[in-house]
This record gives C-alpha cells, structure tokens and sequence, in this order.
C-alpha cells in the first residue's frame, strides 16, 4: 500500500463505475502473473520434482533469449527495472514538492523550489551502502502510512451524511479512461521483488497461498480507500486526494506524508543504483569496483531524479505514464511471455489462453496508455 494508493480516488474520477472493477481485475491480473512468475524459477528433475534453477527475473529473461544473446533478456529486464525505479524515486520528488506547498502556502515559493528542498534532504541517500539502514526507514515508513490511511478514512466516514452515488460517472472519456488505468496498474506493482521475496521465504510451498491473501487484502484496502475519498469530495477530487481535507487536517497528514515519501525513496533508489552498479562493474574492471565509483553511479542517479521531477512536476500523469511503460511489461507483458516461453510444452490449452490473453491485454493497455498519458503531459505544458 506504497503513496500511489493516494492517486486512486482521482482515478476514479475519470474512470467511474469501471475504476472499481479494474481495482479488482488488477488485483486477480497481478496475483496471476506473479505466480506465473514464480513458476518459471522452478524445473522438473529426472524424479518429476520441482528444483529451482534460478533465482532472478533476469535469469529468467536470459533463460528466455539464450538462443539470440545469453545476456540480452536480462538487459531487458534490468533497464526495465531500473527505469520503472528511478520514476518512482521521481514522484516521490514531484509528490514532496506538491506536499510542501499545500502544507506552507503562505511561503513565497513554488512546488519546483520545495522539490529542491526535499532533495537536499535525500542527498544522505548516496551514502548507503546496504539494506538495512534501508530496511529500518521501511519501517518507520509503514508506520507513518498507517497513520495517513486512518486519518482520511476517519474524516471521511465523519462526511458519510453527503455522499452520493450519483457522483460516479456513467459514461466516460476513452482517453481519461486509459489514463486512470496506468494508475490502477502502477498501484498494484511487485513482481520486482517476488523472485527474491520467494527465494527467502520459511516455507516457500506457501508462496501461492500468501499472494492470494495478500493481492485479496490490498485490494478489498484500495477498493474502500478509494471508494469513501471519491464518495466524500467527488468531482473536486484532486490528484493527491489529502489536499482535499480541511486545512487543519491538512497540513498534518501532508507532513506525515512528506515524512512518508522521505522515508520511501531510499528503497527504489538503493536497489535501482544496485541494479546499475551490478552491470557496470561485472567482469574484472577493477576501476569499477571503486567506493568512489559507486559514490559516483549513486550521487549521478540522485541528481537525474531531481532534473526529471523538475521537468514534469505533475504526479498522477507522470505515475500514469509509468504505470503504463514498465508497470504493465513488468506486470503482465514479460511474465505471459515467459511462462509461455519456458512452459509451452507443459502447459494445458486454457493455460495458454490465460497467458495470451494477459500478455494481449497488457499489450493494449500499455500501448494506450502510453498514447493518452503523453498526450496529457502535452497539453499540460500547453
């Protein structure tokens, strides 16, 4: 339940009825894919066992293309990756400046600025050099979202007496429509991390079991988040839905969100410049392996994010547009094309289906979404 889930209610503003379906069809999508996924790690031994013979979504991407180039799947994959993690580091810029602004209007300065601001106290981020400093601001930042998610749900449960179905859109703009589903997508994204989360797993006979409860809960959390914020402001929906409450909510669930946003942004960044880091310095390159080389790749990565938040400093079409081009190839696209890959001769006819009909329908959205998200962004800058 990372800070895009704050983009949902504006989803379903230009999305209407169909918003909440696609929540749920997202949830059952990404469930799926992220099993498909797992399942092109394992192989069958002589015995007709199941043994994992890789450990990444690389290794499965060069498992996949070894016949063209050994590595050119997994350069797929990692520039996939890494883009899709940098334009996360940049909305947590984009959506810090816009938190900023809204909390000290009164301050003579624009969202651009406060960004600035925000990333000079993210400059830190280049010297960490392991997980579990990255792990304990993780923590502190799930308690901070704890405390956002219940003080909108509260104020908004308090306005129950004036909502209103009729606020939901019966008939919709294709284009806002497409939109509204790169944003959906982007807010359901793991299959990043799954290979690694089933690799150190007590039990990972259990994996299956644990996705379908976990997409199950996110998605009945997303459905009643973005359902009651929608219900409760409507057609003023904004695209970070707290600069709807009232000031005196406002600037202390903004700073809590601005602490949040903080908080989150070492993660995506760590791993992208790890990813980087990874490929640059692979081989014997010993001047590659230098502390101050990776100071360098990290200190580079840090100054790109603030640049791209200065040029598009609008969070719900940015988060569209990435939703849209590494979402949906991480989410759907590339995990249907494996498993058809590595599995075609084991697989039954409806699971073929299954895996052509999400790679086609992550194709069109994604083609789309592309389509009507820059589209957007140019109109923006007029």
């Amino acid at each position: 339940q990372g800070i895009f889930v704050l983009g949902l209610p504006y989803a379903l503003l230009y999305s209407g009825y169909s918003g909440l379906f696609l929540i749920i069809l997202a949830a059952a999508l990404c469930c799926y894919t992220g099993k498909i996924l797992i399942a092109c790690l394992y192989e069958e031994n002589e015995d007709g066992q199941l043994i994992r013979v890789r450990n990444t979504y690389e290794d499965i991407a060069n498992a996949c293309c070894k016949k063209l180039s050994p590595r050119l799947g997994g350069i797929v994959v990692n520039v996939t990756q890494v883009t899709e993690l940098i334009m996360t580091c940049i909305l947590y810029l984009v959506v810090s400046g816009n938190l900023l602004s809204h909390s000290f209007p009164y301050v003579p300065m624009t969202e651009k600025t406060w960004s600035v601001i925000a990333f000079v106290t993210l400059l830190p981020c280049v010297f960490i050099k392991t997980l579990k400093i990255v792990s304990k601001l993780s923590q502190l930042c799930s308690l901070v979202h704890f405390v956002i998610i219940l003080v909108v749900m509260t104020y908004c449960l308090t306005q129950i007496h004036q909502w209103s179905w009729a606020k939901f859109r019966l008939s919709i703009e294709f284009e806002d429509f497409l939109v509204s589903v790169g944003v959906i997508i982007f807010s359901y994204t793991s299959q990043i991390f799954l290979p690694t989360l089933e690799g150190n797993m007590k039990n990972p006979g259990e994996f299956r079991c644990m996705l379908n409860w976990t997409h199950f809960f996110a998605c009945v959390l997303k459905t009643t988040f973005a359902l009651t914020a929608f219900l409760t402001w409507g057609e003023e929906t904004k695209e970070v839905i707290t600069d709807n409450l009232p000031s005196f909510f406002q600037t202390l669930v903004n700073l809590c969100l601005l602490t949040k946003a903080l908080l989150s942004y070492p993660l995506p960044f760590f791993s992208a410049t790890e990813i980087v880091y990874a490929c640059i310095s692979r081989g014997n390159h010993s001047n590659y392996k230098s502390p101050l080389f990776a100071l360098g790749v990290r200190g580079s990565f840090l100054l790109l994010t603030l640049l791209m938040a200065m040029i598009i400093p609008h969070f719900a079409l940015l988060m569209g547009l990435t939703g849209s081009v590494t979402g949906a190839a991480m989410t759907f696209l590339l995990p249907s094309l494996f498993h058809l890959k590595l599995k075609w001769k084991k697989l039954a006819f409806l699971e073929k289906c299954a895996d052509i009909s999400v790679f086609i329908l992550g194709f069109l959205c994604s083609l789309a979404g592309i389509v009507c998200s820059i589209k957007g962004l140019l109109e923006v800058f007029g």
